[in-house]
């Protein structure tokens, strides 16, 4: 039986930052299950970088089903960790059930892939304090508040942490995730 990995989310996440390590870790051979508030449809943005604009645009992304809700997670059935960006960590982060998810596995030190927006739920879940981590850049006052040492790179690896900027960091973020998982739960 393969490994299962969680990646949790909810409306108005990154389509690239829930997909691509969706797909990712489904073609290692991973089997991989979407957590969200509740079991729906769920409905991604697209952000992007457009010159002229002092930030990222959202426009509307995929959508995609969940396979579960936050409140029916065992985190003890889960080898490691996906918390994509976007818009949604910020609403997330102030749901119990997901603060609960991340307690746990940065309590058993299991390896969690964050990007972008991703980190402000783990520091809601007091997860950051004292490691090393990357995010949107703009976010790093709050990984300061959160305790954490922001580096302003592609990929920062902190033991079973690994975070990520943003979705052009995929493949360092991704390549570096991997290295972590197959050292902690590999495919079987």
């Amino acid at each position: 039986m393969a490994a299962k990995i969680l990646i949790v989310t909810g409306d108005a996440a990154e389509s690239l930052e829930v997909l691509y390590p969706y797909q990712r870790l489904r073609e290692e051979g991973y089997e991989v299950h979407i957590a969200a508030p509740s079991v729906k449809r769920l409905r991604f943005v697209v952000h992007d970088f457009e010159d002229g604009f002092d930030t990222y645009t959202e426009k509307p992304g995929y959508t995609w089903p969940a396979d579960l809700a936050f409140a029916d997670v065992d985190p003890g059935q889960y080898a490691a960790l996906v918390v994509p960006g976007g818009r949604a960590p910020e609403y997330l982060r102030n749901n119990p059930e997901v603060r609960r998810i991340l307690a746990a596995f940065t309590g058993a030190d299991k390896p969690v892939a964050q990007i972008c927006h991703g980190p402000l739920i783990t520091a809601a879940a007091g997860g950051l304090d004292g490691r090393r981590v990357t995010a949107y850049p703009a976010l790093e006052p709050d990984m300061r508040t959160a305790g954490a040492a922001f580096e302003d790179s592609e990929a920062v690896v902190d033991g079973t942490l690994v975070s990520a900027r943003a979705w052009p960091d995929h493949p360092a973020w991704m390549r570096e995730f991997l290295t972590v998982l197959r050292s902690k739960a590999p495919v079987t």
